[in-house]
């Protein structure tokens, strides 16, 4: 029998699965290639079911692993279901620092964004976006400017996408939690901006996800306790066209092994994984 405090584990089809947020288009083919090389799914998606009688269930973290395994044909998937009464989930939210794009252009291209409107503000106020505002942008040359929308929260995510859009496959772009622009001058000689996006409850993301309405990539950053980390589950026994029944059967199997192995360990405190 399994230990009563292990994360709860399911084989579902991966058509069942919804994303809540774009995938990365720059991590996705590579991670395809690296799956295929490893032939482990090292660490399971997170996911949580969708209570609205269609058995399908949200992604919380592992959009890119969900993308690379449909684009390589899987069936099935391995996932951690985020549902245990001893689960907590907290929803934080990314910056993007961004360089190698002038930030005349990232403007240029902000403005033409369908329904935002784009303000420049004093630079010493809030460096939090405000909930009703897709975006503040911090550029390199000192300029505050502040995004605007009106209408519902499915217009405000569809501004935000085409944001995203103006940069992601023009600059290089990589998440921070930092809300000062100063740090990264020293990093990064051709800085652009410090974009700062709004916060969101989980609710919100769910019933959006439910309607088809997704973020761009890397805006969420989804903390799931107790995660599973390092599972290392072979990728064969989900690529195979085996009933789903066998695959569930030989996952308890597996996971019972590892436990009777003592293969598993607990941290309990926080952990910070150098290998990752």
């Amino acid at each position: 029998m399994f230990q009563a405090n292990l994360p709860t584990f399911r084989i579902l089809p991966l058509q069942s699965l919804l994303l809540h947020e774009e995938h990365d288009t720059q991590r996705a083919a590579p991670l395809v290639e690296k799956l295929r090389l490893q032939g482990i799914l090292r660490n399971p998606p997170i996911v949580l079911p969708l209570l609205d009688g269609t058995n399908r269930y949200i992604v919380l973290d592992g959009a890119n692993r969900v993308t690379a395994l449909r684009q390589m044909e899987f069936p099935h998937i391995l996932v951690q279901l985020a549902v245990s009464p001893d689960t907590e989930i907290t929803l934080r939210t990314w910056k993007h620092v961004i360089w190698g794009m002038s930030s005349r252009t990232l403007l240029a291209g902000i403005r033409k964004v369908k329904g935002l409107q784009l303000e420049k503000i004093n630079p010493h106020r809030s460096m939090e976006a405000p909930r009703n505002a897709p975006v503040q942008i911090r550029t390199a040359d000192g300029g505050v400017y502040l995004g605007k929308t009106r209408g519902s929260i499915s217009g405000r995510v569809r501004a935000l996408r085409g944001i995203v859009n103006v940069y992601k496959e023009r600059a290089t772009l990589d998440r921070t939690s930092q809300t000062m622009i100063e740090p990264f001058r020293r990093i990064h000689p051709k800085l652009t901006a410090l974009l700062i996006f709004p916060r969101f409850e989980v609710q919100t993301i769910l019933e959006l996800a439910g309607k088809g309405e997704v973020l761009p990539p890397g805006i969420t950053r989804f903390t799931v306790s107790p995660r599973a980390l390092h599972l290392n589950y072979p990728l064969h026994e989900l690529s195979s066209g085996k009933p789903l029944a066998y695959k569930v059967e030989y996952l308890n199997h597996w996971i019972e092994s590892k436990v009777a192995k003592k293969g598993v360990r607990f941290y309990a405190e926080p952990t910070f994984l150098f290998d990752e």
